[in-house]
């Protein structure tokens, strides 16, 4: 299937217009459309929140009488089905569009071909696949709740030039600069979920929310807290303000009566929380990305574990000696044959640090990836 310039131009368009709802259509995929007749843009929208309508609905109320006709450029299949609000498919076919192009085929299984159908059945052209890669990427968390029953884990990292992420002693603020803590934020706001462990609580008892300042709009990220024994229950800043928090803990555990928090219990693998089954109770709850804030110690076992999407790996131009703690601990690397491979994402300098993010040599977002969305 061949597309024109102008196809790739206005798609690309809707992709952009799509990423505007990072921080807010979460467990929603993002999603943009723009509107295009005789070569013009007559009217463009993205999907804003969760209940509220869809990008393809925004977009057709900008074109109005315009969308006669009209080809609506959509970066992921129409739905078909009713949920919180009616399907866009019939939105589009009430509209008189003649052509529809959308980037990808949605993966959520009432969706899945089914928008198509209802649109070919209305007599509109119906054509797919145009930047399917970058429409996947953007979704890549929704594209791995909904195709493998887990999310897409981010494993969030600050070191020195010598590979360290904390003096002997725990201290470890501030390795980097304020401009590269600033970029965190971003990545919290887009993340559906901001794991950590108990040793980290107990140890530096964060707050594990995001800041970006007023104006900014941003659904507040779950907190969960990984703590098989619930001993990290005394540091009550994970529980603050206006994000949830949620702790995992292991079956013959719960926490005091006295004390009302949200919990759910994982099965243990070898006398430590299985961090799979962790993962699919996320999914099971909507959570399409996780970002990891942790020690050596959980990072490590993700990695270890093969669950480990993407590192966001910060450098300092510092250096912090051999007896500061390392990036992980616990990775079974007993020979060169079985060091980990990883395959650079991209580079930016942040401030005076580095910021890199790298993914497991051969992970990707396409359906034939293993391990990818």
């Amino acid at each position: 299937m061949s597309f024109s310039a102008l196809d790739h131009a206005l798609m690309a368009r809707a992709l952009r217009l799509a990423e505007r709802g990072a921080y807010t259509t979460r467990p929603n995929p993002m999603v943009g459309c723009v509107i295009a007749r005789d070569g013009e843009v007559v009217g463009e929208g993205w999907h804003r929140r969760q209940g509220g309508p869809h990008a393809e609905v925004f977009a057709l109320r900008a074109a109005g009488a315009a969308a006669r006709g009209a080809t609506a450029y959509v970066t992921l299949e129409p739905c078909a089905h009713h949920g919180r609000t009616p399907p866009c498919a019939d939105a589009l076919v009430e509209a008189g569009v003649a052509r529809v192009v959308a980037a990808m085929r949605d993966p959520f299984p009432r969706v899945d071909g089914a928008g198509f159908e209802r649109l070919r059945a209305a007599g509109i052209v119906v054509e797919h696949g145009l930047l399917e890669a970058q429409a996947r990427e953007l979704n890549r968390g929704f594209c791995a709740r909904v195709e493998r029953g887990r999310p897409w884990l981010r494993v969030k990292l600050a070191m020195s030039l010598d590979g360290r992420t904390a003096l002997a002693s725990g201290e470890s603020k501030w390795i980097t600069g304020e401009p590269a803590r600033m970029d965190v934020q971003h990545w919290r706001a887009r993340s559906s979920a901001l794991l950590t462990g108990a040793a980290t609580v107990l140890a530096d008892d964060p707050q594990l929310t995001v800041r970006l300042g007023d104006g900014v709009e941003v659904v507040p990220p779950l907190r969960v807290v990984l703590d098989p024994r619930l001993r990290s229950l005394a540091r009550e800043r994970v529980r603050e303000g206006a994000a949830p928090t949620l702790y995992l803990h292991a079956p013959e555990v719960a926490p005091p009566r006295e004390l009302t928090l949200a919990h759910a219990a994982v099965p243990q693998v070898d006398g430590r929380l299985d961090l799979e089954a962790a993962l699919r109770l996320l999914a099971e709850r909507g959570i399409n990305e996780v970002q990891v804030e942790a020690g050596p110690t959980l990072t490590g076992a993700f990695l270890a574990a093969g669950l480990v999407d993407e590192l966001l790996l910060y450098v300092a131009p510092v250096l912090l000696g051999d007896t500061a703690r390392p990036l992980f601990s616990g990775l079974p690397i007993a020979s060169m044959a079985q060091r980990f491979h990883l395959e650079l994402v991209d580079q930016v300098r942040v401030g005076e640090d580095l910021r890199l993010r790298l993914r497991p040599a051969g992970a990707g977002c396409g359906r034939d990836r293993g391990g990818g969305c």
